[in-house]
């Protein structure tokens, strides 16, 4: 398979991902927002905000502010940038510019204001055939691909062949692939998780402990269990599900709500302590992709006319104000 790839954003994740990728001997064309990181990683060959102990072999990255010179120069483009900027930052490239691509993406969250997942937002506004399209999900930490810890990805698509041959760019000794053809659930389970580990980490900050933890995560997954269900009879008009139970929906969600590396889980630690969101965004110099996905989520469970009080509460606390201790009193009434 190609592998000459593009990567658009520079984040941990990105980053990540990119040293996967080069170390399998792949060249990437890396698309930065900032001149001064790009410069950077040019001249030292290190993201110096984003994971800095990671060095790249000369020649193997090709970084650049210029979008259009990564759509030109890789047929497969990984996307990798927060979702909340993904709309503004792919409003400058041409609606025809994705023909003939293959996207990977790497984004957890929901797209733009039509509260769409990438792949549904790629088929809308660039018409890439959903078949060009795999996510990837975890679970995975970008600081234990750093350290080059053994950890496990999920490669979803409706094309098995090319799921497959996508996940084989990235395996390697420290990384083990897995595919699956659930893509849409995957990728709601991704954003699920992420703003109930949230929830995880105000519980932290409010000072409870892991007996209440481990119950709070048990009914967050038996929530996302029930979204799970409802959405794939919804997409697909059939009961016959796919296998749940596994690290890209249960796995992804515990590490998430648990890891110190989580930063959904810090972002609601702090939350916990009393920052305002402004704050704990300012303090995390990070995106915590669960605050924005809270909020779009809503309307995506409320079109399958669902009730999600633990997801809801999470929405509460993040977008009218309400307050965490209280919030937290009340979901100890709903856990069993």
């Amino acid at each position: 398979m190609e592998k000459t790839l593009g990567i658009i954003g520079n984040g941990s994740w990105a980053t990540a991902l990119a040293k996967i990728l080069t170390d399998n001997g792949c060249t990437i064309h890396w698309w930065m927002r900032d001149a001064a990181a790009a410069g950077q990683l040019r001249a030292r060959h290190r993201n110096l905000r984003y994971l800095p102990g990671v060095s790249f072999q000369a020649g193997s990255i090709i970084p650049t502010t210029d979008i259009k010179e990564v759509l030109e120069a890789a047929k497969i483009l990984l996307i990798a940038v927060p979702s909340a900027f993904v709309a503004p930052v792919l409003q400058v490239v041409d609606p025809q510019a994705l023909g003939g691509k293959i996207v990977l993406s790497a984004i957890k969250g929901i797209v733009g204001e039509e509260n769409e997942l990438l792949n549904d937002f790629l088929l809308r506004r660039f018409k890439l055939p959903t078949e060009k399209y795999v996510a990837i999900t975890g679970p995975c930490h970008a600081e234990e691909i750093a350290q080059e810890r053994l950890s496990y990805l999920t490669f979803s698509g409706l094309d098995s062949g090319l799921t497959h041959r996508c996940a084989g760019l990235f395996a390697n000794p420290y990384l083990h692939t897995n595919c699956n053809g659930d893509l849409w659930g995957v990728q709601y389970a991704a954003v699920l998780k992420n703003i109930y580990a949230i929830g995880a980490g105000m519980a932290h900050g409010l000072g409870y402990g892991d007996n209440f933890l481990s119950v709070y995560i048990t009914n967050c997954y038996r929530e996302m269990h029930r979204f799970l269900r409802a959405q794939y009879e919804e997409q697909h008009r059939t009961p016959d599900l796919p296998d749940f139970h596994t690290s890209a929906y249960l796995g992804d969600l515990l590490v998430t709500a648990y890891s110190p590396h989580s930063r959904n889980r810090t972002f609601g630690t702090l939350l916990g302590k009393g920052y305002s969101a402004k704050e704990a965004s300012v303090e995390m110099n990070m995106i915590a992709e669960g605050y924005y996905a809270s909020r779009s989520m809503c309307s995506v469970i409320a079109g399958l006319g669902l009730a999600m009080p633990l997801a809801d509460a999470v929405y509460k606390i993040l977008w009218e104000d309400g307050s965490t201790k209280d919030v937290f009193k009340s979901i100890e009434a709903l856990l069993s």
